[in-house]
């Protein structure tokens, strides 16, 4: 704690310095600390729960020593015009001119100009004398009105949008960072630092909600959109253009092979379904006559581009690829069969499957400095700042993006903000406050105590000047 005299003007620098930074009381100055005041803990209160405070630097505390340095000029300077009244004065009582009623006077009139300024500069900060005189210590009392006027002047005057807008467009983002982007070492490193980015969003990702949220999407937005007119629309196009001619090629010869490699099973099999009462011979006879038939039906079909059984292929294809466009039942009846396949939890599985090597594909290409993803991401960082930095219409692109980003931001969050400022102030200790606030600008109010009393000297020897003139 430290104990503090009540200050007087021209009274010494009596705080006797504790463990919290303090400053002397000289005219200009108070109680640094003392007694409970505005925004302090009083006696008894933990000091936990007073609000926060600044954290004074050294910077600080050279200010506040430079402060001191002003306070003692000036209040010297008072003693001074102090001292000289009372010479001046015993001078003119003693008759030793008429000069000394002109330097009384302006003696007098600087010592006016000299408290009346200290007291307004010690108004500032505290109360003059430790005496609660009303309208003082206006800083301490007053510091959430002034946080409050501060954040609503911030708001106002800076984060208006004609402002914001006026400021972003003379700097001219687009072509800056076009500029910046074009170069090779600095593409580089966005490409890093996005890999990076990349990996570091990938790896806290749970695979367990990732892969949930992927099936769920997938599901229903199959289950959202008609599938038969599509494929409908795809087969027609196929048919149209005889794509599928290479498919019933590849059929009828994967058939053919079949039959020729598996030719007794395919015998086998017509004489085991034929009627017990005929004989065997003729069993088999109808097996090989069968099989002879199906074979060169197969190889006909295989080797004949014009075979009938084709064209009645390609008619089929178009008659369904018609349905699935325009029949009703048709089209419901692969929208169930979509259903159904949709919920079999092999296909489920699956999809759910997609995300795991999505991820391991994505972090793979992102750590290597040689993949494709990498490459790809930087050339198109260099080509996107080489048209920035020198397209004028993609440039202002830009600018109005960020522009209207910005205007948002501070429009849409203009009372978060400024709230801020205010509620930081409010936060502040009251005396801690005064003190930071003194530290930085009491030098400059010292010196409108000396002003204060040159001014106030010459203005008492106008004054007394003119007064004596007229009264002669």
């Amino acid at each position: 704690m430290e104990r503090t005299e009540p200050d007087e003007p021209g009274g010494p620098d009596r705080a006797v310095r504790g463990g919290a930074v303090g400053g002397g009381a000289t005219p200009g100055g108070g109680p640094d600390d003392g007694a409970a005041g505005p925004g302090r803990p009083k006696a008894g209160v933990a000091a936990s729960t007073a609000l926060p405070a600044f954290a004074y630097t050294e910077a600080d505390e050279e200010k506040r020593r430079g402060v001191r340095r002003m306070k003692t000029t000036a209040t010297g300077l008072l003693l001074g015009v102090a001292l000289v009244f009372v010479l001046a004065t015993w001078a003119k009582n003693e008759g030793l001119g008429g000069w000394a009623g002109y330097v009384a006077a302006a003696a007098e009139a600087g010592m006016v100009g000299a408290l009346a300024d200290w007291f307004a500069v010690t108004a500032l900060f505290r109360h003059p004398l430790g005496i609660p005189i009303p309208h003082t210590a206006i800083i301490p009392n007053k510091k959430d009105q002034l946080g409050a006027s501060l954040g609503s002047f911030v708001g106002e005057n800076f984060l208006s949008a004609d402002v914001v807008r006026v400021r972003l467009r003379a700097v001219g983002i687009g072509s800056r960072l076009g500029a910046w982007l074009a170069q090779p070492a600095h593409a580089d490193r966005v490409t890093a630092e996005l890999s990076t980015a990349l990996r570091g969003a990938l790896t806290v990702l749970r695979d367990s909600d990732v892969q949930a949220v992927v099936g769920e999407a997938i599901t229903r937005r199959a289950e959202a959109v008609e599938i038969a007119p599509g494929i409908g629309k795809t087969l027609q196009k196929v048919v149209a253009d005889g794509a599928h001619h290479r498919a019933v090629d590849l059929v009828c010869t994967r058939a053919h092979d079949w039959l020729v490699f598996h030719s007794d099973s395919v015998m086998d099999a017509v004489e085991g379904g034929a009627p017990g009462w005929t004989p065997r011979f003729v069993d088999k006879k109808i097996g090989e006559r069968v099989y002879k038939e199906l074979l060169r039906f197969v190889t006909e079909m295989r080797d004949m581009p014009g075979h009938p059984a084709r064209g009645a292929i390609d008619r089929f294809l178009g008659d369904f690829a018609a349905d699935l466009q325009s029949d009703t039942d048709t089209r419901a009846r692969v929208e169930r069969m979509k259903s159904e396949l949709l919920a079999r939890s092999e296909v489920q599985d699956v999809i759910a499957s997609v995300w795991s090597s999505v991820r391991a594909m994505i972090i793979s290409a992102a750590e290597d400095d040689r993949s494709e993803l990498r490459l790809r991401a930087r050339a198109s960082l260099l080509s996107l700042g080489s048209r920035l930095a020198t397209d004028s219409r993609l440039q202002a692109k830009v600018d109005g993006w960020v522009e209207d980003a910005a205007v948002y931001v501070v429009t849409t969050y203009r009372g978060e903000i400024t709230s801020l400022i205010s509620d930081t102030v409010a936060g502040w200790d009251a005396e801690h406050t005064s003190r930071k606030i003194e530290a930085h600008i009491g030098r400059d109010l010292q010196f409108i105590r000396i002003n204060g009393t040159v001014v106030g000297a010459l203005a008492g020897l106008l004054i007394y000047t003119v007064a004596h003139a007229l009264g002669a």
